[in-house]
């Protein structure tokens, strides 16, 4: 029996394909809380807009009243600027043409937009992105959604994030999963992987 091929190639966005994706203590230290306080008051409101159940205008109301500081704009996509991870730009590209390769990523709708004005997501095949799909990494249903609408089995697909919680999620489905270390780390047990599967 043949070992299946290779199909499919998911990347992580922030973390791993961009750096400076989290905003959270910058936007923290913006409004004078500490990143604890922050976080404690985004809590919920924060999963549900990285799964598309409210608006960032929506979020913001939220925070305002649970804060009871008057937040005006969305900061969160104020203090938005990531770096293009260039060498893992490069590795998309070189795997692009043997196989598909896809963005998974967990984001809201102004991070989204801004990555997708910057171009940032025309170098991939397609882009899986929470708050559209209504699901968010780890829960496993985020990898099976992106399996069913690639048509592709868990063993033939390779799955990179920056957080081992997404790594495991993904791992236990099947899926070849890498955390992200660094793109060198990552070309290797890329290649190791493409041997082992030959």
């Amino acid at each position: 029996m043949s070992k299946p091929t290779l199909k499919l190639f998911i990347f992580d966005m922030g973390g791993v394909v961009s750096r400076n994706a989290d905003v959270s203590r910058t936007v923290a230290a913006h409004l004078g809380l500490t990143l604890e306080r922050f976080s404690e008051l985004a809590g919920e409101g924060f999963a549900r807009l990285i799964t598309g159940k409210i608006s960032g205008k929506e979020f913001w109301e939220v925070f305002s009243k649970r804060s009871g500081l008057q937040v005006r704009e969305d900061l969160l996509a104020r203090f938005f600027k990531p770096h293009r991870e260039q060498q893992v730009v490069e590795l998309v590209g070189s795997l692009r043409g043997k196989a598909r390769v896809v963005v998974g990523t967990n984001t809201i709708p102004s991070h989204y937009r801004i990555h997708l004005e910057r171009g940032d997501y025309e170098r991939f095949d397609a882009v899986y992105a929470s708050h559209l799909m209504g699901l968010a990494k780890p829960d496993p249903d985020f990898y099976r959604y992106i399996l069913h609408h690639e048509n592709c089995a868990a063993e033939e697909a390779v799955f990179t994030d920056d957080l081992p919680e997404n790594v495991q999620a993904a791992a236990l489905l099947g899926i070849h999963s890498f955390l992200f270390t660094g793109v060198s780390n990552l070309k290797k047990q890329i290649e190791e992987l493409q041997r082992t599967e030959q």
